[in-house]
C-alpha cells in the first residue's frame, strides 16, 4: 500500500512539474511579445536571433523559435538525458504556441524603461520555472553544456559570451541603444532567474550519502560526464556510508536527482553553491562516439 503511495505521490510531482513547465513557458512567451517586441528589445540566444529574423522578413515568431530550436534538441538526445529533452521538446513547443497566441493582443507598453524592466521581470520568472522544472527554452544553453563538458568552459559565461555577439550584431541592424536596451533586459533577467531557481548561474556542489556509492559514481560519470570523490563515512545510527562530492552546473541537478533516485532512493542529498572553482574539479567525459 505504501509503495503505491509513494509511486502515486511521484506521479502528482512529475504532473505538477510540467503544469509549472507549461505556466513558466507561457508567461516567457507573454514577456517577449507583449513587452519587448513591440520595443524591438532582444532576448538571447535563439529567441534573440528569431526576432531579428523576425524583424527581417515577417516570418511568425513562434515558428522561427521551434524551426530554429529543433536541432539543438535533436543533437542533445543523446547527450543530455531523455527526460530533459523531452521536457525542453514540450517548453520549447508550448512557448512557441504562445507567441503565437500572444502576437495579436494589444501590447502592454511601448515604454522602453517599462518594457526593459518588467519584461526582464517576467521573462525571469518565466525561464526559471522552466528550469526549476527540468527543461529549457533555449538550444544555446545546449551548446554551452557540450562545451562545458568537452573544453570545461563555465556554462554562465557561455551563454553570456553568444548573448553579448547577438546584441552586438543588433545593434549594427537595430541601433546600438535597442543592444544597452536587450543587455540590461538580459542582467534583469539572469537576476529574476537566480530568485526563481536559486543559483542559476553558479556552480553547485552535491553531497550524496548513500550505500550505494560506487554504482552511483559510475551512474554519474556514465550519464553526466562527471567524475564525483568516494569518501568513506559514519552516521550515528546508520553505521559505514559512502559520501560522495560533485561539482555540476544548476542544468544537471534535476538529472542528477532523478538518477539517483533510480539507483537509491533512500540516499541523502544536499546541493550548495559554490561561489569560486579553482583547478580542474568539474571533468569532461571523453567521448567515445
Amino acid at each position: 500500500m505504501s509503495e503505491n503511495m509513494a509511486k502515486s505521490k511521484e506521479n502528482m510531482k512529475e504532473i505538477f512539474s510540467y503544469v509549472t513547465l507549461v505556466v513558466g513557458a507561457m508567461i516567457a512567451a507573454l514577456s517577449i511579445e507583449e513587452f519587448l517586441v513591440p520595443c524591438t528589445i532582444l532576448d538571447g540566444g535563439v529567441v534573440g536571433i528569431s526576432i531579428m529574423i523576425n524583424n527581417l522578413t515577417r516570418i511568425p515568431l513562434g515558428v522561427l523559435t521551434m524551426v530554429l530550436n529543433l536541432p539543438f534538441l535533436i543533437a542533445g538526445m543523446r547527450k543530455l538525458g531523455t527526460k530533459f529533452i523531452i521536457k525542453s521538446a514540450v517548453a520549447m513547443a508550448v512557448f512557441s504556441s504562445s507567441l503565437e497566441i500572444f502576437a495579436p493582443l494589444t501590447d502592454m507598453t511601448r515604454d522602453y524603461l517599462l518594457a526593459v524592466c518588467f519584461g526582464g521581470v517576467f521573462l525571469g520568472i518565466g525561464v526559471g520555472l522552466v528550469i526549476r522544472s527540468g527543461g529549457c527554452l533555449d538550444g544555446t544553453e545546449t551548446v554551452a553544456i557540450f562545451l562545458n563538458r568537452r573544453f570545461n568552459l563555465p556554462v554562465g559565461q557561455t551563454v553570456l559570451f553568444i548573448n553579448i555577439m547577438i546584441y552586438t550584431t543588433a545593434g549594427f541592424l537595430f541601433g546600438f541603444d535597442r543592444a544597452m536596451y536587450s543587455l540590461l533586459t538580459y542582467f534583469i533577467t539572469s537576476k529574476v532567474i537566480d530568485f526563481v531557481e536559486a543559483g542559476v548561474e553558479q556552480a553547485k556542489a552535491a553531497m550524496i550519502i548513500t550505500n550505494e556509492g560506487r554504482k552511483i559514481a559510475d551512474e554519474i560519470y556514465k550519464k553526466m560526464g562527471r567524475t564525483v570523490t568516494i569518501l568513506e563515512g559514519e552516521g550515528l545510527i546508520s553505521g559505514k556510508k559512502a559520501v560522495l562530492y560533485c561539482v555540476l552546473n544548476r542544468l544537471e541537478i534535476y538529472q542528477l536527482k532523478q538518477l539517483i533516485k533510480e539507483v537509491d532512493a533512500q540516499a541523502f542529498i544536499t546541493v550548495s553553491d559554490v561561489s569560486e572553482i579553482i583547478g580542474n574539479h568539474i571533468k569532461k567525459k571523453a567521448d567515445k562516439g
